[in-house]
């Protein structure tokens, strides 16, 4: 059967300029395509005739062909023959219409010429706090290994002088197609990875990348509360972008160094105070520390060890939400060394009068000693 006429098939004048052309495909593709018209042989074979005569008249060597000699002159080796799936096809080929045309129909993009960018990567660094640091906040200055767009080449990659070529695999569309059976498939292209340019003389500082590893100092803000693990961002200061991409951002994860003194917990602080033996049993005051200086705390007579005692407010300010923690304050009664002679006298005298006193003087011991008798007991 004979094929009819591709301006006809397009319902275009000879005359007709691509932009014509191209509306009039979209149009039709739209109309006819398979997956709006399924089980319809008919929708079927108008969309392939439609393609056929598209990729003809769009082609300007093809068209001159067409145009002189006819379905001959682009057939069975004729002048203009060549196939219809090149990577290319030309300015304006079918790869533009076919993205254009799905994504019409799919809400998909279209448009294989527009140039790719590429955000750059971020960026993550760990810094060391003290635990006032992290408490009260502080700004500090940190070195960063980055890469920043090459002052040489302005990001281009192409050596002072020259410029980027055009992608000889994708024709400088950025994609190349692939013919599997009815269906054209349009993927990146493998070559400049869809920029549609080339570096045939690359930048010798950044060696075509467009890019250089370039440390910078930043000065970063630290948030009072911060604590073990935390993350600040830092929008931008990441790796600069690829062909014109916006840069990368910074996290910089917070670390604690160990304090001497202080165990935080979340928004607490925990604290072992060593007290001498006669002021947990007579009574007293000692000296604790605070991260904002010391105060005194009263210590009840009798105290026994590892009695803790709170003091409110004197803990951490949440970063988040503001809620302000405690200090815990655990005695630890200090067992007294190097005794003189006089000393270890009184002492003797002084434990010999406690015993004296029975048992009401070792609460404690007493209930202890109770549970051991009963423990051995219960074996025999």
């Amino acid at each position: 059967m004979s094929k009819r006429d591709y301006y006809d098939v397009l319902g275009v004048a000879r005359g007709a300029d691509e932009a014509e052309i191209k509306k009039a495909y979209r149009r039709l593709a739209m109309k006819y395509h398979p997956d709006r018209n399924p089980d319809d042989k008919t929708a079927e074979a108008r969309f392939k005739e439609c393609k056929e005569a598209y990729e003809i008249l769009c082609d300007p060597q093809k068209r001159a062909a067409y145009d002189q000699f006819g379905h001959s002159g682009v057939e069975n080796g004729g002048p203009g023959a060549g196939g219809f799936y090149g990577a290319g096809a030309g300015a304006g080929g079918f790869a533009d219409i076919f993205g254009d045309v799905f994504g019409d129909i799919f809400g998909g993009g279209g448009g294989g010429r527009r140039q790719q960018v590429y955000r750059g990567a971020d960026v993550r660094i760990s810094i060391e706090l003290s635990l006032e640091e992290a408490v009260h906040g502080i700004e500090k200055r940190i070195r960063v290994p980055t890469l920043a767009t090459c002052t040489a080449c302005a990001g281009s990659g192409a050596r002072a002088g020259s410029n980027p070529i055009i992608c000889p695999t994708c024709a400088g569309h950025g994609q190349v197609r692939m013919q599997q059976g009815f269906f054209s498939i349009q993927q990146t292209c493998p070559n400049c990875r869809g920029s549609g340019r080339m570096i045939a003389h690359p930048c010798p500082e950044c060696r075509g990348e467009g890019r250089v590893r370039t440390p910078k100092t930043l000065s970063v803000t630290i948030p009072a509360g911060v604590d073990e693990g935390d993350q600040i961002r830092v929008a931008g200061q990441g790796d600069a972008g690829e062909t014109g991409g916006q840069p990368g951002d910074l996290y910089v994860q917070v670390r604690l160094q160990p304090h001497p003194l202080f165990r935080r917990e979340q928004d607490n602080l925990y604290c072992k105070v060593p007290v001498s033996f006669a002021t947990v049993v007579l009574g007293g005051e000692i000296e604790v520390p605070t991260l904002d200086g010391p105060i005194m705390l009263k210590i009840p007579a009798e105290t026994q060890t590892e009695k803790t005692f709170s003091l409110r407010g004197k803990g951490v300010k949440n970063v988040r939400n503001g809620h302000v923690g405690d200090l815990f304050c655990q005695i630890v009664v200090e067992t007294p060394v190097n005794l003189t002679r006089a000393q270890r006298e009184m002492l003797a005298e002084f434990d010999q009068a406690l015993r004296d006193g029975g048992a009401r003087h070792h609460p404690e011991q007493r209930s202890w000693i109770d549970k051991l008798r009963g423990f051995f007991e219960s074996k025999v």
